[in-house]
């Protein structure tokens, strides 16, 4: 089966850069308001923060602050338009299952993207 031409592979190092710079976003805030470094509740409060803040950038913008650094957006695969809030809920649930992140398809899609219609694009 042939990639689909009309969306790029994106390189995991650009995608991987983008979740790392969102992590360390959430890192920070959880750390500077919720919880000390090294408190065993740390990890939950990020990746809640994490899960959060991904959804609402990709609802509202197509994009988390490090998927536009990176230059990517989040787009409908069936049409390129701007996700919905229910496909941006799907992904971002099943980002979090960091397995989903890290297994792809011919396309260079993710389950979370295939199972939420939604693919990862270069903006620049």
């Amino acid at each position: 089966m042939e990639p689909d031409p009309r969306y790029p592979r994106v390189g995991q190092g650009r995608r991987m850069l983008g979740l790392l710079i969102d992590w360390g976003m959430s890192y920070a805030i959880a750390v500077g308001f919720f919880s000390e470094i090294g408190d065993f509740s740390t990890g939950t409060v990020i990746l809640a923060i994490y899960f959060t803040q991904y959804l609402l950038f990709a609802s509202l913008g197509g994009a988390t602050p490090g998927h536009r650094i990176v230059g990517l957006k989040i787009v409908r695969f069936s049409d390129g338009q701007m996700p919905t809030p229910l496909q941006a809920l799907i992904r971002s649930v099943l980002l979090v299952v960091i397995v989903t992140a890290i297994t792809f398809d011919q396309d260079g899609r993710g389950v979370n993207e295939r199972l939420s219609d939604t693919v990862l694009v270069r903006t620049r």
